[in-house]
């Protein structure tokens, strides 16, 4: 099995999200990030490389994103 097929990857969730299950799962892999719907495990992934990933995180926490 290769180690970057989502089912072998180690999934995790965000401390920050609630109960109700709307949240996205992430995932690292050989040089990139793969998030899924936490609701459809077996559903697609989408995969970002690593840096992308990383400038996103700052982004967010920054807040730097414009409002609409």
């Amino acid at each position: 099995m290769n180690s970057n097929e989502p089912s072998a990857l180690n999934w995790r969730t965000s401390s920050y999200s609630s109960a109700n299950g709307q949240c996205i799962e992430v995932a690292t892999a050989a040089g990139a990030v793969a998030t899924r719907d936490s609701k459809d495990p077996d559903g697609p992934a989408l995969t970002f490389p690593a840096v992308e990933w990383l400038g996103f995180i700052e982004n967010v926490k920054a807040r730097s994103f414009p409002r609409t």
